[in-house]
């Protein structure tokens, strides 16, 4: 049975239209902030409010209710 890869997240940065996530693979995610309505009217403060969940395998913000995981940035 093959071995199978899981990388996860390290950090989260935004500008002004996109979400980058740096993974524990040394790739990074960039994703439209225009795919996640609440992160993209929530403010700097609200967006850089946030903590990895499950070792990495998503990020949380709390204040915004918001769950984002790997896996569904990877399959976009």
């Amino acid at each position: 049975m093959p071995t199978v890869l899981r990388t996860t997240a390290k950090s989260v940065r935004f500008d002004a239209e996109m979400m980058h996530v740096q993974l524990s693979d040394g790739r990074e995610i960039s994703v439209p902030l225009e795919w996640f309505p609440r992160l993209r009217d929530a403010s700097e403060e609200q967006r850089s409010d946030w903590r990895l969940i499950g070792k990495g395998v998503g990020i949380h913000w709390e204040q915004l209710d918001e769950d984002v995981s790997v896996e569904a940035l990877l399959r976009c």
